[in-house]
């Protein structure tokens, strides 16, 4: 893991930058998921099967996933997860029940003007599933949309081996979600946003997956709504000569093990820690089973940044604008106020990322790629739509009206003067 320097940086942030764009602009891949969506809009299940079977290597006779089948592949599951699946489950509700958003008015001068709070009605969930269990990003995505009141949630699941993952089907059936199907990739992508003889469509799509699955959700939206575009996992961490180096250690590793795109920095204005730091990660990383997915992702894009001083760091971190971003100086909130763009903060030495990820409360699915300077993590505000509400008294139209029509005419429409004028009978 390189070590650099203040005037080092920028090569290093337009790495970043590049890592991000291009993970998910491949002309190869652009033009496969462009044919896979072409298809699904024009034949429907047919195409879903086929892409399915060519990819997962299964021949589905049926879309959904039973309740019955969801019901005994929960069963498999150990007491212990179950445990915790509902103890973070609580938690991650409780948090999201406070992101909710109420309908409001007010009056004057014979105008009320107000805002409309309703959830969507329909959202397609998308859950990964192809090399490993994530019954988290179940929980992560539906419960928000639970918060909000969407009435109908239809989730897409991929199962390479032909049944779905007890441990994903446990959070399913924890959820109470009944519509499920067992399709995923690109080809789940377009039957939700543009439906098929089985799905119906929906409004939006929510939920992470690989690149085919983050070109096609960039593809389809604008027909339908989606969450966000999401790029490989990133965490930096800005600590100072108090830190424990064994635990900025793992904290790093836990993001570098996702994949070789992942990205894993450290900045600290301590020397001594940044070489301690780098002969821990030797030390935890031979013991790694993912160690060599882990080695090339913080050969490529991991570095150790020495910065002059913490409000340095501070400023660094703000133009790399972190998907998790970890604190561990002696007074983490001294920091805080000087951080403006990040998808996620945790604060002190016992607030690993993890924490978030599974069971601390807030969402799990950030902006990644520089991302967090303009966007957020998904939450209750995603599943809901806002309309304007406006009620005028004709005291309240006579108000007005000058001030109309006055702008109309500056901008030379002359139709939307005429409004007022034949209401004020100069028409």
């Amino acid at each position: 893991m390189r070590i650099l320097r203040e005037k080092q940086i920028q090569q290093f942030i337009d790495l970043l930058k590049k890592r991000s764009s291009s993970s998910i602009v491949e002309d190869d891949i652009q033009k496969t998921v462009r044919k896979i969506i072409t298809d699904v809009k024009r034949q429907g299940d047919r195409a879903v099967k086929r892409y399915t079977e060519k990819f997962d290597s299964i021949k589905l006779r049926g879309l959904a996933v039973s309740q019955k089948e969801i019901h005994s592949a929960a069963k498999k599951t150990e007491k212990k997860f179950l445990i915790s699946l509902k103890h973070a489950a609580g938690r991650i509700r409780t948090f999201h029940e406070h992101q909710k958003e109420r309908s409001w008015q007010f009056s004057g001068n014979g105008i009320t003007v107000g805002q409309i709070i309703r959830p969507i009605d329909r959202v397609g969930v998308y859950v990964p599933g192809g090399k490993a269990s994530y019954p988290s990003t179940v929980l992560m995505n539906v419960i928000p949309a639970q918060v909000a009141g969407v009435k109908e949630i239809a989730m897409c699941v991929p199962t390479p081996g032909g049944k779905i993952d007890p441990y994903v089907a446990s959070a399913i059936r924890l959820l109470k979600v009944k519509e499920v199907y067992r399709i995923g990739g690109a080809q789940a992508v377009a039957a939700l946003a543009y439906g098929t003889e089985t799905i119906r469509k929906v409004d939006k799509i929510a939920g992470p997956g690989n690149i085919f699955v983050a070109v096609a959700k960039k593809m389809v939206f604008g027909d339908v709504g989606i969450d966000m575009v999401a790029g490989p996992s990133e965490i930096l961490i800005i600590a100072d000569k108090t830190a424990d180096p064994s635990f900025i250690a793992s904290d790093l590793l836990s993001q570098a093990e996702h994949d070789e795109m992942a990205s894993s920095i450290l900045i600290t204005d301590s020397e001594g820690l940044a070489k301690t730091v780098q002969t821990e990660l030797a030390k935890q990383l031979k013991n790694l089973k993912r160690k060599e997915i882990a080695r090339k992702s913080l050969r490529k894009y991991g570095a150790i940044i020495i910065t002059m001083n913490l409000q340095n760091a501070a400023d660094i971190a703000n133009r790399i604008a972190p998907e998790h971003l970890e604190i561990m100086t002696k007074n983490p909130s001294r920091i805080l106020p000087q951080i403006k763009n990040a998808g996620a903060i945790f604060l002190g030495p016992w607030t690993p990322e993890p924490l978030g990820d599974y069971a601390a409360g807030p969402n799990h699915t950030l902006p990644t790629g520089g991302t967090a300077r303009f966007s957020s993590p998904l939450g209750v505000y995603d599943f809901i739509k806002r309309t304007s509400l406006i009620n005028a008294t004709r005291e309240g139209f006579n108000r007005l009206a000058g001030t109309v029509v006055t702008i109309a005419d500056v901008e030379g429409l002359e139709a939307h003067g005429n409004t007022v004028r034949v209401r004020r009978g100069l028409g």
